[in-house]
């Protein structure tokens, strides 16, 4: 009875802020030894998260939760820990003894810590057989093979509760998605795009390099639905790249060459605050193929610390971006990256509300959300202090070594050529 009344609490307090304030579950969402349903913000009564839980013989209790925001999460609860709140711990998780990640949790409660999956966490997390955790001395195995089914209930939850209601909330495994497609559809980036969503054809991005290992970071809307990813630095020879990790709702992906490449450089990410007002330099490959081969260089300033409907994940930006440009590296002065850029604001669509067509109204992810992003990947970045200020010709040459056009290769357009 006390570990049922266990297993309740933790299902009622895993949402990703650790709320106390739970209702629930509405509905179901059980699958194999795992059992859930949705969930309600007590003060509020509004949907708040779906979640299952399954308990393990080791003594610990897995919960699984995606949020109404489309952000999953994983949490070890288990009545002998005694965490204090806030508290942190970095967890190493092995799934079928090959892929391997490590997440960052949280201590909401003492005897729970959560952490965020990321997408590429969640895909291999509901086709894994088994996944062994390791945090400190501590070693724990989970036999996952029922967890492709209840991944796929809980975002099968999210997205009817969010249509439909908890009042009218029933049995979420009916009607759930396939298992693979479930994680990789989760939310959209707030701001507006400047490339597609899902994508049928070819399309063209930036990237830039992030680490000695050849890492490269994205806009998710750049690579997401292409079959085939290539990219090449500026009069060099185009590389096949793969997909290492993506993030949806914060619009990054993270991809790296398929064979072994050298970069003569990688970006290095600012260490300090940024401001509004200060100055900075966009780079780019705009409108690839009817525009100039070479990267395209636009100066600005940072308009506003917040992007869309006050997201505090995006800088806005006055330097002017076109369709491909998403991606790409933003600088300050001394030619750090402050952000990766990653759409403009949609100009027709605001005309028809206000009558007036917005300028130089363009939005940059924050190097908070890219670097939580690469800490999650496991990424080796390097992060620097502002040095001297440089001319932007300068900043331009530097980039020029680890600045690549992305070429996507969309579903139709590889049927066509075969």
């Amino acid at each position: 009875m006390r570990l049922r009344s266990f297993v309740a609490a933790a299902l009622l307090q895993v949402c990703l802020v650790g709320t106390a304030h739970a209702k629930g579950p509405f509905g179901t969402a059980n699958v194999g030894g795992w059992v859930g349903g949705a969930f309600s913000n007590d003060e509020t009564g509004a949907f708040s998260h779906c979640a299952a839980t399954a308990p393990y013989a080791n003594g610990v209790i897995l919960v699984v939760s995606q949020n109404a925001a489309g952000i999953w999460s994983l949490a070890f609860a288990s009545p002998s820990y005694h965490f204090n709140k806030g508290e942190n711990a970095a967890i190493d998780v092995t799934f079928d003894g090959k892929d391997q990640a490590r997440l960052f949790a949280t201590a909401y409660r003492p005897d729970m810590l959560t952490a965020v999956m990321p997408l590429n966490v969640v895909r291999t997390f509901q086709k894994a057989s088994l996944m062994v955790a390791t945090a400190g001395h501590a070693v724990l195995n989970f036999d996952l093979r029922s967890t492709g089914p209840v991944i796929a209930a809980l975002a099968n939850c999210v997205t009817r509760v969010k249509a439909d209601g908890l009042d009218k909330a029933g049995d979420f495994t009916k009607g759930a998605a396939k298992p693979a497609a479930t994680a990789e559809k989760q939310g959209q980036p707030p701001a507006s795009k400047s490339g597609k969503g899902t994508r049928t054809s070819g399309g063209f991005g930036t990237g830039f390099v992030v680490s000695a290992s050849g890492h490269i970071v994205t806009n998710n809307h750049v690579i997401d639905g292409c079959t085939e990813l290539k990219g090449n630095l500026t009069g060099e020879a185009a590389m096949v790249l793969r997909v290492v990790s993506a993030d949806a709702n914060n619009d990054l992906a993270l991809l790296q060459p398929t064979s072994t490449a050298t970069f003569k450089d990688f970006a290095r990410i600012r260490d300090r605050s940024f401001h509004s007002g200060d100055s900075v330099v966009a780079i780019g490959f705009p409108y690839h193929g009817l525009l100039t081969s070479d990267f395209t260089v636009t100066t600005g300033i940072v308009g506003s610390l917040s992007g869309m409907r006050n997201d505090t994940r995006f800088l806005q930006i006055s330097a002017p971006v076109q369709p491909g440009n998403s991606g790409g590296p933003l600088f300050d002065t001394s030619g750090q990256i402050v952000g990766v850029v990653t759409g403009k604001i949609p100009g027709l669509r605001i005309a028809a509300l206000t009558g007036d067509i917005p300028e130089n109204i363009n939005f940059a992810i924050k190097t908070g959300a890219l670097r939580d992003f690469l800490d999650n990947s496991v990424v080796p970045y390097q992060t620097a202090e502002p040095k001297s200020e440089l001319k932007t010709p300068e900043i331009a040459g530097n980039a020029r070594a680890y600045t690549m056009l992305i070429s996507c290769k969309g579903a139709e357009e590889a049927d066509a050529k075969k």
